[in-house]
């Protein structure tokens, strides 16, 4: 039996595509409805055929959903929120995907103090965006975290992780704030490590953008993949999971600057100890299937 018969997407980006996209692939029984307050996203996506309909408000959307995803930035949760307050029925459970829970549970709780709402972040993505992106696998073999805030029905939070598992995703369910911690580490600092790595490369004066191109096939580039990401959304998750952001990045600063004491006074063996405890993490995420080991990250060469 399959635990919803009809659900909403809010926000097509490429996570919410997606997710209509693996809902018409593996449960093509279950209608699905979608909106964006883009018109030109709505157009896309009609023109696409990505959902069984594609309304023009978000309260039409959600008006006979027993299952509404919100797949919008952070920051603009809570409005979207308000947006479908008013016809949202009684009995349906809302979800959203945020990287950042704690602040977009606060936010929403704000609007529909009543809902019941089961948190489901992907941890799945690409550096692409916008309603052409997604694509049916994007969660296959992924971890899709849950962070049901306290109370939330069980039954519910069983059949929001059936409707994940059903995609090939993989199930952890976290408390708000400790996925805010988890994620700050994981993805928010390597992506500001990343903008910031790509900015310093741009503004350097002894160093053309055309060189920084050229010379781009070593660790630059793989900057330059996550750098690439939606910066509406990477502007969302610091401004919403600041304090978490902030304390990885000061724990970071602090091991940073042991290895420059490192650098600067030579010491081989400290920096080699480092650099081997790291090799071995990569090989872990990889010996758990979170990457490819293949040669050049498994990159396809024509």
């Amino acid at each position: 039996m399959l635990p919803f018969a009809r659900v909403a997407v809010i926000g097509l980006g490429l996570i919410g595509s997606s997710l209509a996209h693996a809902v018409r692939a593996y449960m093509p029984t279950v209608r699905v409805t979608g909106h964006d307050a883009s018109p030109d996203v709505r157009e896309i996506a009609r023109c696409i055929g990505l959902c069984d309909d594609v309304t023009d408000t978000a309260g039409a959307a959600v008006i006979d959903a027993d299952l509404v995803v919100l797949c919008v930035p952070p920051g603009a949760m809570k409005a979207a929120a308000q947006a479908i307050a008013d016809d949202l029925p009684a009995t349906a459970i809302l979800s959203e995907v945020a990287s950042c829970q704690a602040s977009v549970i606060a936010a929403i709780r704000e609007v529909l103090p009543d809902v019941t709402l089961v948190p489901a972040h992907p941890v799945a993505g690409t550096e692409n965006s916008g309603p052409e992106a997604g694509f049916a696998t994007l969660f296959h073999n992924r971890w899709c975290i849950l962070t049901p805030p306290a109370g939330t029905d069980p039954l519910a939070v069983a059949r929001v992780e059936d409707f994940w598992k059903r995609f090939g995703a993989n199930i952890e369910v976290m408390d708000p704030a400790h996925h805010d911690l988890v994620l700050a580490v994981t993805s928010h600092l390597p992506h500001i490590i990343a903008y910031t790595i790509v900015g310093t490369a741009s503004d350097l004066e002894d160093v053309t953008r055309s060189e920084v191109i050229k010379f781009s096939a070593g660790g630059f580039r793989d900057f330059t993949r996550i750098a690439a990401s939606d910066p509406t959304m990477w502007r969302d998750v610091f401004l919403a999971n600041k304090d978490a952001v902030l304390e990885m990045l000061q724990r970071f600063t602090e091991d940073l600057t042991q290895l420059q004491r490192a650098i600067r006074w030579g010491d081989g063996e400290k920096l080699f100890d480092h650099f081997s405890k790291t090799r071995a993490i990569r090989r872990s995420i990889i010996e758990q299937g979170q990457d490819d080991a293949a040669p050049d990250f498994g990159r396809q060469h024509n």
